[in-house]
């Protein structure tokens, strides 16, 4: 049986996928309904999962939300809550391995920072990742992502540009035709609605991840 991997906080399953590509069996815990998760799903706490008996467990995933670090936050009046500290505290009473991802600015060490130009996608979005194992990865290729695009239309202010990749941000609300469709292709994600991508990660990113944390486990 393949080793088990816990997803926390693992909104519609973008790094769950990618784990499952790895060669991991996947489960998720979300504190909100999450029907487009592709694996088995639970609704719970997520912090509070870490006070079960996990055992049975081989290696855990957590994406504690973000809003509290991103730039449009900063912009607003919004108080949202920062949950990687205490994440990062349970997590790390666990003598299994562990993975923390948030956006740039956020409070994590950032072992690895994975970008979307690596994996030959056309979508950048910048990740760091925080583990208890060592992950490796190489720079960013920028360039040769430019150089590989067709280009794409993008909306915005009401106008259509050009860009060599495609920002996946908002809820999909207003998009041009076809837009939700690139942003899932340049994902690697889909089955997700076009909020869902804003949240999500491309399965790529942990991929790459679950086979070094599956090198620590045999």
């Amino acid at each position: 049986m393949k080793p088990l991997l816990v997803d926390l906080f693992c909104g519609a399953g973008g790094a769950a996928w990618g784990y499952h590509l790895a060669g991991f069996r996947v489960i998720g815990v979300d504190i909100n309904p999450q029907p487009n998760y592709p694996f088995k799903f639970y609704q719970y706490d997520a912090l509070k999962a870490l006070d079960l008996d996990l055992s049975h467990v081989a290696a855990i995933h957590a994406s504690p939300p973000c809003q509290a670090h991103t730039y449009l936050s900063a912009l607003s009046n919004i108080d949202h809550p920062d949950l990687i500290p205490e994440t990062r505290d349970r997590l790390s009473r666990l003598d299994i391995p562990w993975v923390i991802e948030n956006v740039p600015g956020a409070p994590i060490r950032a072992d690895i920072t994975l970008c979307g130009s690596m994996f030959g996608l056309f979508v950048r979005r910048h990740r760091h990742f925080e583990s208890n194992v060592q992950l490796k990865a190489g720079p960013c290729e920028h360039k040769a992502q430019a150089l590989a695009s067709p280009g794409f239309p993008v909306y915005r202010h009401g106008r259509t540009h050009i860009s060599p990749v495609i920002g996946v941000y908002g809820g999909g609300r207003g998009a041009g035709p076809g837009e939700i469709d690139r942003k899932r292709e340049a994902m690697g994600i889909p089955w997700m609605t076009g909020a869902e991508l804003a949240q999500a990660i491309p399965p790529a990113y942990t991929e790459h991840i679950g086979k070094q944390v599956l090198q620590c486990l045999f």
